[in-house]
């Protein structure tokens, strides 16, 4: 049986970036908003980041051309990485890991 636990706030980059944590029967999720700017993330499990309005350039490690993503758009983070992102508009996403 599922047991829901309850919501995390996460605030990152003096508040530029934040965030609801919650657990579904898959695994973890959050949504949340990012200002304007430039933001490096790591991670400790794959995620696959959505967009859900605005759009974000992405550069994924290794990589060296960033990639555009926009609302309904998807890209994948594989685990122990690091990924930057950058946007002109607020934009809101859904990580899932």
């Amino acid at each position: 049986m599922f047991i829901h636990r309850m919501i995390k706030s996460n605030e990152y980059f003096d508040g530029n970036v934040k965030s609801l944590g919650y657990q579904t029967e898959v695994g973890s999720s959050t949504v949340g908003v990012m200002q304007p700017g430039e933001y490096e993330f790591s991670t400790g499990s794959p995620e696959i980041m959505t967009v859900i309005e605005g759009a974000m350039d992405v550069l994924l490690k290794g990589e060296t051309d960033w990639e555009t993503y926009e609302k309904g758009q998807s890209f994948d983070v594989p685990a122990n990485s690091t990924f930057k992102v950058k946007m002109e508009v607020q934009t809101s996403y859904l990580c899932q890991f």
